[in-house]
């Protein structure tokens, strides 16, 4: 929200008070509390009829830094509040006083308050360098003409900063210049409104800011005053963190640490899904259809998804099959099992009028109600619709009951859509503000879906394929891009979006291949499915038509099996790369930023990402197969091909569909499995361990995990001279060491410890 009218005046009907002279500071072991009057003050009198501000600086958590900054504090705290698993814990926060100058250290973060100069508060890093700071202007709260009371902070920006990050954001990837609402909203992938909203954005500069505050909290990036990020909310108090790095991993681990790592989806779920689509015509002759015809093109399928319509019309949701549709479902459901196929269904927490749920859910208290006591409904989505409470908590034991019989079938997993459609005028069962609910609402939802299947599946099985989220919904993954139209400009939105979210402490995102909203071209299609295929997960589905291969030509056939077959070669690198999103908050879809923060020119790109810490990704987003990306420094090698790129530098390719720029970083030692065939194979059976540019001095460690996420093997590889060494730990199986070049490849196998002679076929890396 923009308060000022310029660097000179206010908007009209805003009035803004500044904190501007500390007056008072407590200084206790581990934290500061700073009393700042909103002007200079020279006699007692100037003490009379104004305000001071309360500004409290603590550490939740090893380098992480908070600020509270209160104006009235006598106003009831009403939840929801953001769950902190990592706040509390031991980590050493120190303060420390001399002269006018107090600071507050933990770990590599120190906030630094100066009593004698203007008001104003400096995060430095380990170095004593400064990453941002509080300037005169930066604290503060204004009324505006309706009464509104809003509570402002601003950070600085340096020069040539960058910003990221603030949840799954379609507009540009580097928020500079925005004004970003933190507001759920169902508005698609092509507008400022977002499905997953996160009050948390990093800084090019080594560092991450978390609002913590789960309404609605208004950013102006660079957007109001230009020199700053501002933040605000309608409240009478407002916390942030700042969180340390210096590097954006880091920042990552220490965020994800103190809001929730991701759990670790089950290795099935990175398979093909393949949906119904929405508004088709389907039942279970269709559904035979899909798969008998992926299985008749030698198309590997692992996940079948029935949408929406598995339920009758006007009754979303009552969790029961349509009978005209789905006559035998136990039967339908075992035969499909009996193929190797997981199930996914359609739910969302909706109840429409016409349900037999919505009496019952009015009788027993589980439905959102208005101030008057009427249960709150409107015709949008489906008629009659009310919202389940997920505050009370029997109503969540409830919902979760209505689901366990689908289980009882055996579904496997649950694609939890919706949760951003909350509206404000209501009354919760736990009495919660309404504005604060509005984000959170998600939350509580997909945490019920998910926290019963750990229940019913057991731990390390559970997955959603969930649409909304805020800040803490990374524990239940996966997510999903949302409704996007079938076109190149909205596949590049879509990337936009996932690599967004990545940067607010999400480890795992999908996508609709091919688009959601109308019929995808074939060459769009194809373009996407490789993009698709090379995320962390992978589902066809749209509205309208169905998504299937073969509708969209024989090539397309051929490009979805090539790129599914090399998915699960891919599944112990991939998994590898889960289990670290998973222990140390670090995606697998990552930002170039995320591994190469040093390289400016890494900083902006936007339509070209690594997937795991080893693979370059640089979508097609043309019919013509004109491609642009990116490559940092070093000799990479094609993974399709195993000829060697060389930078840094741009490049400009075209590429057929059945390829695209898939670069292996300069030293990585890639773990591919044999078996491409299922996503959930054992990895260790023929495992491949390749080696890509080698540098003279290689010595690195290649884990190779179980489907629990536990080490299977470990093998190191070191170079000497001109051979390659591996010693493989913890298995006694064969496993094969190769180069990744082609033409002079050379390759060796054998079990425990492998030679490779390099020969003349490798180029060094150094």
């Amino acid at each position: 929200m923009k308060f000022t009218d310029g660097f000179w005046l206010m908007r009209e009907g805003v009035r803004a008070t500044y904190a501007s002279q500390v007056r008072d500071l407590r200084v206790d072991p581990d934290r500061f509390t700073a009393y700042a009057a909103d002007k200079q003050v020279r006699g007692r009198g100037d003490t009379l009829n104004s305000p001071l501000i309360t500004v409290e600086c603590f550490s939740p958590a090893e380098g992480v830094i908070g600020v509270r900054t209160t104006h009235h504090a006598g106003r009831a705290r009403r939840g929801p509040f953001f769950d902190l698993p990592g706040a509390g814990t031991g980590h050493g926060a120190q303060t420390a006083t001399d002269g006018s100058v107090t600071e507050l250290t933990s770990g590599p973060l120190t906030v630094r308050l100066d009593r004698d100069a203007p008001w104003g508060l400096t995060f430095l890093d380990a170095d004593g360098r400064r990453l941002t700071a509080v300037e005169p202007k930066g604290t503060a709260f204004a009324t505006t003409g309706d009464g509104t009371h809003h509570m402002i902070a601003q950070l600085t920006l340096g020069v040539g900063e960058d910003v990221y990050g603030l949840g799954e954001r379609f507009t540009p990837y580097v928020k500079n210049g925005q004004t970003v609402d933190i507001w759920q909203a169902d508005g698609g992938t092509s507008s400022e409104l977002a499905y997953k909203n996160v009050p948390f954005y990093m800084s090019s500069r080594g560092y991450g800011v978390f609002v913590n505050h789960p309404g609605k909290v208004s950013f102006e990036v660079g957007s109001e005053s230009v020199g700053q990020v501002q933040f605000s909310v309608e409240d009478q108090s407002l916390e942030y963190l700042v969180v340390a790095g210096p590097t954006p991993k880091e920042v990552l681990a220490r965020y994800t640490a103190l809001t929730g790592r991701p759990a670790l989806p089950p290795a099935w779920s990175f398979g093909l899904w393949l949906t119904t689509s929405f508004c088709t015509a389907y039942d279970e002759d269709t559904v035979a259809s899909f798969v008998d015809g992926m299985a008749a093109r030698d198309i590997p399928l692992t996940v079948f998804h029935f949408d929406c319509f598995w339920m009758r019309e006007y009754q979303w949701s009552d969790f029961r099959w349509d009978p005209d549709v789905f006559p035998d479902p136990d039967g339908m459901l075992t035969r499909l099992k009996d193929r190797g196929l997981r199930i996914s269904m359609w739910i969302n927490p909706y109840i429409a009028q016409k349900s037999a749920l919505f009496e019952e859910a009015a009788r027993l208290g589980y439905l959102v109600r208005r101030p008057n006591g009427d249960i709150w409904q409107w015709d949008l989505w489906q008629p009659g619709m009310a919202l389940v409470d997920f505050t009370h908590p029997d109503a969540r034991e409830w919902f979760a009951g209505k689901l366990r019989p689908l289980l009882d079938q055996g579904v496997d997993c649950f694609k939890t859509d919706f949760g951003e459609r909350v509206p404000t005028d209501v009354v919760w069962h736990d009495g919660s503000d309404p504005e604060r609910m509005r984000n959170y609402y998600t939350h509580l939802y997909n945490r019920t879906v998910f926290e019963l299947l750990e229940k019913e599946r057991g731990h390390g099985e559970a997955v959603l394929f969930a649409r909304s989220a805020t800040a803490g919904g990374q524990q239940y993954p996966v997510h999903w891009g949302g409704d996007c139209f079938a076109s190149f400009t909205a596949m590049a939105e879509s990337l936009r979006g996932g690599l967004s979210l990545s940067l607010s402490g999400f480890g795992f995102w999908s996508h609709d291949i091919g688009g959601f909203e109308g019929t995808p071209d074939p060459e769009v299609f194809k373009r996407w499915l490789a993009f698709g295929l090379l995320s962390s997960h992978s589902r066809l589905h749209g509205n309208v038509s169905y998504r299937v291969p073969w509708e969209f030509g024989e090539e397309a056939v051929d490009v979805t099996r090539l790129f599914t077959r090399l998915k699960h070669r891919l599944m112990p690198y991939l998994y590898g790369a889960a289990v670290q999103a998973h222990e140390e908050g670090v995606p697998v879809m990552r930002p170039m930023v995320l591994e190469f923060p040093d390289d400016p020119a890494c900083r902006p790109l936007d339509r070209q990402y690594m997937l795991g810490p080893d693979l370059l990704v640089a979508p097609v987003f043309s019919a013509d197969g004109d491609v642009e990306f990116y490559v940092p420094a070093g000799t990479w090698t094609r993974l399709l091909t195993g000829e060697t790129v060389t930078g840094p530098g741009w490049h400009r390719e075209t590429h057929g569909f059945d390829s695209l720029p898939l670069l292996v970083r300069p030293g990585a030692v890639l773990p591919l499995g044999s078996d491409d065939q299922r996503p959930d194979g054992d990895w260790l059976d023929g495992l491949t361990l390749r080696v890509h540019a080698p540098p003279p001095d290689l010595d690195t460690t290649v884990t190779v995990p179980d489907h629990t996420g536990r080490p299977a093997a470990t093998f190191r590889v070191r170079r000497e001279g001109d051979t390659v060494h591996a010693t493989a730990h913890g298995t006694d199986r064969p496993y094969r060491l190769e180069t990744g070049t082609g033409g002079g490849a050379a390759g060796a196998g054998g079990t425990g410890d492998v030679t490779l002679d390099l020969g003349a076929g490798e180029p060094a890396q150094g």
